[in-house]
């Protein structure tokens, strides 16, 4: 997958993140470009982490991945530096989250592998331009994230359940947006569960793991899709020393653009 021409979107977007003016979350920013969730591991756990990826494609598809070390990312956008274009970081030590940086240039070392892992936000583009509303984007919130019972594929030290995002949406809607999103299984693809959210383990909507809640109305269906925060889930089980992720909702802004990605 070769790097799109970038526009003055993504390029300022991800010239407010490095200079640390834009630090929240990254959900209708750059419209039009492919935004990823980043897992950042030593090599020594990137193979097991690789085969993660590739037994579970829903959750986590790869848009790429890097040679050890290296910080740029040419294949997504020629002038992107892992090290300083993501809003917030999350560092954990021993599956323990520790700390959350705008930056991790004095964190950065030579072994480091990075991952880079499609977003729903991409198709929900998609959604938007077919005249389906969107609750948090139209409330200016984080979409709604949670843990769920459905088990991921294990590989190596990495297993555990599947994060979901959830958007509500009217049956209509609902039927239009399995249709639309199954065209983009590089950014999750069709849902993976529509209604009872007890069914896949989700007691309260209004608790979300990660994320903002939003009003479910009575006219409408929790829709859920696979989540890219599925890794962070997989890392804390298996506590590796040291690892890097995004913050949930605050993504790595490519110069891919969203309609390229559609089959």
């Amino acid at each position: 997958m070769s790097a799109a021409s970038p526009t003055d979107k993504a390029v300022k977007a991800r010239a407010a993140i490095r200079s640390g003016e834009w630090t929240g979350h990254t959900s209708g920013l750059a419209e039009g470009h492919v935004q990823g969730n980043v897992v950042i591991l030593p090599e020594l756990l990137a193979n097991d982490f690789l085969r993660y990826c590739q037994r579970n494609p829903k959750p986590c598809p790869l848009l790429a991945v890097s040679e050890p070390g290296e910080a740029l990312l040419p294949s997504l956008g020629a002038d992107i530096d892992i090290r300083t274009d993501v809003p917030r970081y999350r560092l954990w030590r021993d599956g323990v989250l520790t700390d959350q940086p705008t930056d991790i240039n004095n964190l950065w070392r030579s072994d480091l592998i990075t991952f880079v892992i499609g977003c729903s936000f991409s198709f929900e583009e998609a959604l938007l331009e077919s005249g389906i509303p969107l609750r948090h984007i139209a409330q200016n919130r984080n979409v709604a994230m949670y843990r769920s019972n459905i088990a991921t594929a294990p590989a190596g030290v990495f297993n555990g359940p599947m994060v979901v995002s959830m958007r509500p949406l009217k049956a209509t809607d609902a039927i239009r947006a399995i249709q639309i999103t199954s065209r983009f299984p590089n950014v999750h693809g069709a849902p993976v569960h529509i209604g009872n959210p007890e069914l896949i383990g989700i007691a309260d909507l209004a608790a979300p793991d990660y994320g903002d809640a939003v009003d479910v109305l009575p006219d409408e269906i929790p829709v859920f899709w696979a989540c890219g925060v599925t890794p962070q889930a997989a890392i804390t089980q298996a506590r590796p020393e040291f690892c890097i992720t995004h913050a949930p909702g605050a993504m790595l802004i490519t110069d891919l653009l969203n309609h390229h990605l559609a089959i």
